[in-house]
């Protein structure tokens, strides 16, 4: 009797503890990241779309004194990425080595806790944030992540390799579905 007793506490700890919520897949939105060690900062706008393995970002990026601005795109579907130099007109176009990463909760992230963002108590003035993080096997890489509760928006996402050190982004002004599907079509100096 003792024993089922024990099992039935176990399996209500563990049961209360939530899964890995799952992000919208297509959105649009802001971000902000950075690299401290790097002295790297970048603030864009993000077009995601999880289901085809395509991101669109065009940036504003400073790396210590210098400052430029890019119009990027991953398109991981086929392997490639085209990178844009707003004020060349240059256009790189090389092969991903990486594998596609996505901003939202990854599968098999562990819940860590929740916590309200704002003044708790007053109607809107308020979110519920929860914190997963869990190791990305293909990258050798480790996830810590902010998610809104319940509807998983991301809210920061950091990665943690040798390859890379540590990379923070905050996102905002999420709105989900893609306004304009051209977006992940390269741009034109990109078939030069």
């Amino acid at each position: 009797m003792k024993v089922f007793i024990a099992i039935c506490c176990l399996v209500a700890v563990f049961g209360q503890e939530p899964p890995p919520c799952e992000s919208p897949k297509q959105w649009e939105g802001r971000r902000v990241a950075y690299d401290r060690s790097k002295m790297y900062e970048e603030r864009s706008k993000v077009s995601y779309d999880e289901t085809n393995e395509r991101v669109r970002i065009i940036e504003e990026v400073e790396i210590g004194q210098d400052r430029d601005y890019y119009d990027v795109l991953y398109l991981h579907n086929i392997g490639k990425e085209y990178r844009l130099n707003f004020k060349t007109r240059q256009c790189n176009v090389t092969e991903l080595t990486r594998p596609f990463r996505p901003f939202g909760v990854p599968p098999g992230a562990e819940f860590e806790g929740s916590a309200t963002l704002g003044v708790s108590g007053l109607p809107g003035e308020f979110i519920t944030i929860e914190n997963f993080s869990g190791d990305l096997m293909r990258e050798k890489a480790r996830y810590f992540g902010l998610v809104t509760s319940p509807d998983c928006y991301p809210v920061q996402t950091n990665f943690m390799s040798n390859d890379t050190g540590l990379v923070t982004m905050s996102f905002y002004d999420i709105n989900v579905g893609i306004t304009d599907p051209n977006v992940f079509i390269p741009p034109p100096e990109c078939f030069k």
